[in-house]
């Protein structure tokens, strides 16, 4: 069943659903509402996208995700009014107590780890970049 944005405000807004009971209806309608395949019609087997996987920490450690596709997410949901912060913590295995510039920091060597690892720009080893103004 598709959801337009509206329907989707109207039925979240008012739940107080835990989080165990709500997240993978609300995942589903999230689904419904941007048009994208659930877990189970995109991977059968839940080799590659689906709820309740177990899930390593970039810190270390390991944790479950609530909704896992691989290569591009791990999603935890959290129930209304918890400590977001404390849960993007304990995800990374970062201590709480760490000041801005650190967490600035830690992220900017993730972000370049992450490009890195996607080989952004997407070049060749040993090959120059050119401009548009060369080509």
């Amino acid at each position: 069943m598709a959801l337009n944005p509206a329907e989707f405000i109207a039925k979240w807004r008012k739940s107080s659903l835990t989080e165990s009971a709500a997240s993978q209806e609300h995942f589903l309608d999230l689904c419904a509402l941007l048009g994208h395949p659930t877990p189970a019609a995109a991977d059968p087997e839940g080799a590659s996208f689906t709820f309740e996987r177990g899930a390593a920490k970039r810190g270390g450690g390991d944790g479950w995700a609530d909704v896992w596709k691989k290569g591009f997410f791990g999603w935890e949901y959290k129930g209304k009014h918890k400590d977001l912060d404390a849960a993007v913590f304990a995800a990374y295995g970062w201590d709480p107590a760490m000041g801005d510039e650190e967490i600035l920091e830690k992220l900017l060597a993730l972000n370049l780890e992450r490009a890195r690892e996607q080989s952004w720009p997407r070049t060749q080893p040993g090959k120059r970049r050119t401009s548009n103004a060369e080509r």
